[in-house]
């Protein structure tokens, strides 16, 4: 009996194994190594970096940029997941609850969850340049076109320093919402209407709906939607540099950390410097999902 046990552990032990080391070593080894590098003056072409301790922190947090960049990130880590969020849950309820005739959806419900997903099947890249023509300021726009035929002034969406920032938010937001509509679409079809049709005939209505039924049942993956579009505002990098003026401009207001790391790196060769930057933000990555999780954590509702 014992070795019967032995050898099956034996077993199960060979194949955890493998995967376990390709972690180590693909995973594991790089963040050990990014945390040696951000302590070194390493500039990417010397073989023997020079140890310099805690100096690139130091002198990190003395950077207006990297705190502009920081403040960047803080906006959309709040605002990213809220916006998201209410106008996904808002159209998932209306593709699943919302229609006339009982507790069903509107009409052409499934054609519409094909629409909202659609972003979501373009490269990040691709949405960065889509936009870009969007947001031209001359008549070419798609939104400044419009506005100049009405003879209003064009609004400089990628070069006012006042407006950018918010451009960005909105060109994540419109990419981003149709996933969470058919993630929570998935979740609302998995409610028994039973308890939709109980509540109508007891007169509820459609905001009692929602806010009653809908979002209790819903929280573990409001909850995992939070997390996942926290972790977003915080790497967001294709987006910024790909569609704003000088990468992150004008004037750095639409700068994000992940845009300093590369600048950092890869245009101005100071890799321990922007190996600090990424440290940084490993710590406000994993920061975030620990405080978000704890905090939004409530007692599992059962149906």
């Amino acid at each position: 009996m014992m070795f019967n046990r032995y050898r099956r552990g034996l077993f199960i032990t060979s194949f955890l194994a493998a995967p376990v080391i390709l972690y180590l070593v693909y995973v594991i080894s790089p963040y050990i190594q990014a945390f040696y590098i951000a302590m070194t003056d390493w500039r990417g072409v010397t073989a023997t970096p020079t140890f310099i301790g805690l100096d690139n922190f130091q002198r990190l947090f003395g950077d207006g940029t990297f705190w502009k960049a920081v403040t960047h990130n803080g906006a959309l880590l709040v605002l990213l997941p809220l916006i998201t969020i209410v106008i996904a849950l808002f159209f998932a309820f209306l593709l699943n609850v919302g229609g006339a005739q009982g507790v069903t959806g509107i009409r052409g419900s499934k054609f519409y969850r094909v629409v909202f997903f659609f972003p979501q099947v373009l490269a990040v890249a691709v949405v960065a340049v889509l936009f870009q023509q969007v947001f031209r300021p001359d008549g070419s726009g798609m939104l400044n076109g419009p506005l100049m035929a009405l003879g209003l002034d064009p609004v400089g969406f990628l070069s006012n320093r006042n407006v950018a920032f918010w451009s960005v938010l909105g060109v994540m937001v419109w990419q981003a919402v149709g996933f969470y509509v058919v993630l929570f679409s998935a979740g609302l079809a998995s409610i028994p209407r039973d308890m939709f049709e109980a509540a109508q005939i007891d007169g509820a209505s459609r905001l009692s709906l929602f806010f009653r039924i809908t979002l209790p049942l819903l929280w573990d993956t409001v909850q995992v939607a939070w997390v996942y579009l926290g972790i977003l505002a915080l790497d967001v990098f294709a987006i910024v540099w790909v569609m704003t003026d000088q990468h992150g401009g004008p004037d750095w207001s639409t700068t994000v950390m992940a845009a300093e790391i590369y600048r950092n790196a890869f245009q101005y060769f100071r890799f321990g410097y922007a190996s600090a930057l990424g440290v940084v933000m490993f710590f406000f990555t994993v920061g975030f999902a620990v405080l978000s999780l704890r905090l939004s954590r409530r007692e599992r509702i059962e149906y």
